[in-house]
């Protein structure tokens, strides 16, 4: 049996086109040679889309940056690690610390004793607890349900990508060319369905253009309001310079900035930016459309099923944008770092009665511990985002288009390609052709021995002979 190859090229980008009208490279190409699909992409001169799965060491301004590689292994205990660690974002308001731990022990100690009683450390420790105990616990419920909602999308991905590819008809032995164009269009769908989980990334992450370089070839052939907006008002390339890296890189809120930018530009031009993903998800609704008016997906099953799954795709997006845009109060929020800091503050206090000089490296070690846990909080509460210990979203993105390529590499698998097979070994080792000529009282003789060995019931080996005799005796020759 011969198998299809497909290889996917992307339409032009409409930047493109307007470049170079002339230039028109194919959306499809079909070949018999490789079994894998490649995303190709539509500008000369620039780079394929990056393989899917590949091994590369970390620099070192991406060891602190993220998303963290989920298939990366290190040999490192926790304890030594410093790739997803907070370490560095504690560096800055530990030297505070330092030097405030530092100023009040020696007040104390060549001045004025500066001392608190301890019944104070107790009552603001039980505080601080419950408040950075409430921080994280919804801050992690946040990032699980962030994951969560990636899985469904992943398995709605999938078993939409599958019911089009298995249950849409090509129509080859009408014409050729219709053929042609309806495996074409299935094609087309599936690349939608890997563009909306590009696209909800990005709009996740407050970008919501499309010329990025993993969405813009999936989309540019769409009329959407994000590509219109770009070809009306192209953002401004985006310019970090290293005081703002490295303040980002120390947890610095002032160095950092605004991720809604993008957006407030948008607005102030008076631009509609529209919802991307949803738009996906519309176009994908009218091919379901078109495939059931012209009857190549005829049967009413796999048709709830296909509209099952981009309802699910909704849910989805739904979501995830009420667990992005529905942040813990901010005044929960202040509240609880007014509290913490205080409680920092205070420490040298309560410490210097007891410890003395030892005042300053016990209070660097509380502050570490108090404040770490609430960065921590801080950092996963929104998981969609671009910190090491955010979701890795682009894998995720890289391993369902993946799996969607798997699914298309082949046709729709006949049954003599494979139930009829010699390697079919249906029952106890023996073949589909042998049990082919035995009797349906054989066949089910055979299931009650096969239950009985699981069950571990006596008699079970004498049956067994007896059946292989049987099926043996009418196999052919």
């Amino acid at each position: 049996m011969s198998t299809i190859n497909t290889s996917i090229s992307s339409p032009p980008s409409s930047i493109q086109l307007d470049k170079d009208a002339s230039t028109k490279p194919p959306y499809v190409n079909v070949n018999f040679q490789s079994n894998s699909i490649h995303q190709q992409s539509p500008i000369p001169g620039q780079a394929n889309r990056p393989a899917l799965h590949h091994k590369s060491s970390l620099t070192t301004e991406a060891y602190f940056t993220g998303p963290a590689d989920i298939e990366r292994h290190s040999k490192l205990p926790y304890f030594l690690r410093m790739h997803g660690s907070i370490t560095p974002r504690m560096l800055v308001p530990l030297s505070f610390v330092a030097i405030w731990a530092t100023i009040i022990t020696c007040i104390s100690n060549f001045w004025y004793p500066l001392v608190v009683n301890s019944l104070l450390l107790t009552v603001l420790g039980f505080v601080v607890g419950l408040g950075i105990s409430f921080r994280t616990s919804s801050a992690y419920e946040r990032y699980v349900e962030g994951r969560r909602y990636w899985a469904q999308l992943s398995q709605s991905s999938r078993d939409l990508a599958r019911h089009i590819w298995i249950h849409a008809e090509e129509r080859h032995d009408v014409d050729p060319e219709t053929g042609k164009a309806d495996l074409l269009a299935k094609i087309s769908a599936l690349n939608l369905i890997v563009a909306f989980a590009i696209a909800l990334k990005h709009k996740l992450r407050f970008e919501p253009y499309t010329n990025h370089p993993d969405l813009g070839p999936l989309v540019s052939h769409l009329s959407t309001f994000a590509g219109n907006a770009l070809h009306q008002a192209p953002p401004p390339e985006s310019k970090t310079n290293s005081w703002k890296r490295r303040g980002t890189f120390l947890g610095l809120s002032f160095a950092e900035s605004n991720p809604r930018k993008l957006l407030k530009r948008a607005n102030a031009a008076n631009l509609n930016l529209g919802n991307l993903p949803l738009e996906i998800l519309t176009y994908l609704s009218a091919y379901t459309t078109s495939i059931v008016a012209n009857r190549t997906l005829d049967n009413g099953v796999p048709q709830a099923m296909i509209l099952g799954n981009l309802g699910a795709m909704n849910e989805v997006l739904a979501g995830a944008e009420r667990v992005l845009n529905t942040p813990l109060p901010v005044a929960y929020s202040i509240a609880i770092s007014q509290i913490t800091w205080v409680y920092v503050l205070v420490l040298p206090f309560q410490l210097w009665a007891s410890l003395r000089w030892i005042t300053i490296p016990g209070t660097i070690v509380g502050a570490y511990i108090i404040l770490g846990i609430a960065a921590i909080g801080r950092e996963i509460e929104n998981p969609f985002g671009h910190d090491v210990n955010d979701l890795p979203l682009e894998k995720f993105c890289a391993g369902l288009a993946d799996e969607i390529s798997v699914i298309a590499s082949r046709p729709r698998p006949a049954k003599g390609d494979w139930l009829e097979r010699e390697e079919n070994r249906v029952l106890f080792g023996k073949s589909w052709n042998s049990w082919s000529n035995a009797s349906v009282e054989d066949i089910r003789e055979a299931l009650a021995a096969k239950a009985a060995k699981a069950g571990g019931m006596e008699g079970f080996e004498a049956r067994h002979e007896r059946l292989c005799e049987k099926v043996m005796r009418h196999a052919p020759v």
